[in-house]
This record gives structure tokens, C-alpha cells and sequence, in this order.
């Protein structure tokens, strides 16, 4: 694929960290949705009390969560199978060290699916929302918010 398509195809990256015990949001440039060096790089600056977890959802087929707590860096992909088509899951499964899809591979989540686990969103109930058909990846990703508990401030950024 080639990068130009990648950058018209991330539909939105944002940033969520806790500064004096509130969640705060803003939107990242979407280039950072297609590179996770990049998208990283852009956490790191954020202050928080903790960390900082970078949402990125990409045409509409899978999302990235990244967390990034000092030099831990903690992620996880919604769709292994996007693996051999975008950069950033390419760049996601390289991190990881994860095997390339098979061509008759099902979707499925891949990473650290404990990722927010800390937050109040149990790696089994992450792990759910993926497979679940119904819902495409913004709808996980607003879930998550909600469950995180700055639902109302990410749909009103992603809007």
C-alpha cells in the first residue's frame, strides 16, 4: 500500500492521559497513524499521572492501543490479519515480534490485551469487543472510552 493512501485512510488519532486524576484528550496528527515509531514519539511528550494511551483507528478495518509509560512501551492490534496490508500494523507485529497472517487467518485481536486492564477494561472484555462483527473499530474504540471513563470527551473529538 502505498504511504499517501495510508495517511488519507487513518480516520483519527488521539491522545488520553490523566493529569491531576482527570482525563484529558486531544487529536494527534494523523501521520502519526502510520508509523508506530511515530505514533510512540508522539505520546511520549504528554504529561500524565501514569501514562499516556494513543487510540488510532485506521480506514474503518482495525485500531492500534499504545501506552507508553516512561520507556515502557505497551501495545495491541485489533485485527491481525491487517498485519500485510497498513504500515502501521506491519510496524505494530514487528514490535511484538508476531507471525505474519495466514491468508485463511480470522481476524483477531493481537499484543497486549491486558493494555488497560489497570484502567478498568479486563483483557477478556477488550478481547470481546474485537470479535464482535457488529462493530467496527471506532464503535470498540468509543466503548473503550467509555469504559476508561472519557467516553463523552472522545466521541466529541472524533465527531
Amino acid at each position: 500500500m502505498a504511504q499517501d493512501a495510508a495517511h488519507d485512510s487513518v480516520d483519527y488519532a488521539v491522545v488520553a492521559y490523566r493529569e491531576e486524576g482527570e482525563w484529558q484528550l486531544a487529536s494527534l496528527p494523523l501521520e502519526v497513524g502510520e508509523d508506530v515509531d511515530d505514533l510512540v514519539d508522539a505520546l511520549r511528550p504528554w504529561p500524565a499521572d501514569g501514562s499516556v494511551l494513543g487510540l488510532v483507528s485506521v480506514d474503518e478495518d482495525f485500531f492500534v492501543l499504545a501506552r507508553v509509560q516512561g520507556d515502557d512501551v505497551r501495545l495491541m492490534l485489533s485485527d491481525a490479519t491487517a498485519i500485510d496490508e497498513w504500515p502501521l500494523a506491519s510496524g505494530v507485529a514487528d514490535l511484538l515480534d508476531l507471525p505474519d497472517p495466514d491468508d485463511d487467518d480470522e481476524p483477531q485481536p493481537a499484543g497486549d490485551l491486558a493494555i488497560v486492564d489497570d484502567l478498568g477494561l479486563a483483557a477478556m472484555d477488550l478481547a470481546a469487543m474485537c470479535d464482535d462483527p457488529d462493530l467496527y473499530p471506532d464503535d470498540v474504540l468509543q466503548a473503550v472510552a467509555t469504559r476508561l471513563g472519557f467516553g463523552p470527551q472522545f466521541a466529541e473529538l472524533v465527531d
